[in-house]
């Protein structure tokens, strides 16, 4: 199970390091305009990104 975790915690660092590699001055200035965003707004598309990865999850296993 660790070995699983660890594996996926890898692979996600690769994957959330591609963009700002490849395109650093867009990734910024996205960056800039979630900083703008309200905390509720913040909280709702952190709660839709967990569902969809629970989701995924689900239906991949």
């Amino acid at each position: 199970m660790w070995h699983d975790l660890l594996v996926a915690l890898a692979l996600l660092l690769v994957i959330e390091g591609i963009w700002p590699f490849l395109n650093p001055n867009s990734m910024r200035s996205i960056l800039l305009m979630i900083a703008q965003h309200d905390n509720r707004s913040m909280r709702i598309s952190g709660l839709v990104s967990m569902v969809s990865g629970v989701i995924l999850l689900y239906l991949v296993n």
